[in-house]
């Protein structure tokens, strides 16, 4: 179940970022327009994250347990990315959190279906 939450999570997130990054930027750093640096990176996160969902989706076995650690990784550092840009005050404490919750709630959903998928002894059924 893990698996496909944080594949549809991957899927939707991503998708949003390719097809309406002002949106998403609007709601990290409200008020401005958003710079074209912003709406590209958004775009090109965007496309990996959706692939990265893609991935869950359709690998089984040992490929799906390399995306899923290489998935938590990815959130990890997306988590202590946020973390250090809301230490340094770059963005504010409201969107930090924001952001901070949501790679942390990815980097989780993937952690519990590599534990639900070792306890199993696979992570075939896509837990």
């Amino acid at each position: 179940m893990a698996v496909r939450i944080l594949a549809v999570v991957r899927i939707v997130n991503g998708t949003l970022a390719l097809l309406v990054p002002g949106l998403l930027i609007g709601r990290l750093d409200p008020g401005r327009e958003p710079s074209p640096a912003a709406v590209y990176a958004f775009r090109m996160f965007g496309i990996r994250t959706v692939l990265l969902g893609l991935q869950l989706l359709f690998a089984d076995g040992d490929r799906l347990r390399y995306a899923l650690r290489e998935g938590a990784l990815i959130h990890a550092v997306d988590a202590a990315t946020a973390v250090t840009l809301g230490a340094r005050r770059k963005v504010s404490v409201a969107t930090a959190v924001f952001i901070i919750g949501i790679s942390a709630s990815n980097t989780a959903l993937a952690a519990a279906a590599l534990r639900t998928g070792k306890n199993r002894g696979a992570c075939d059924d896509k837990t």
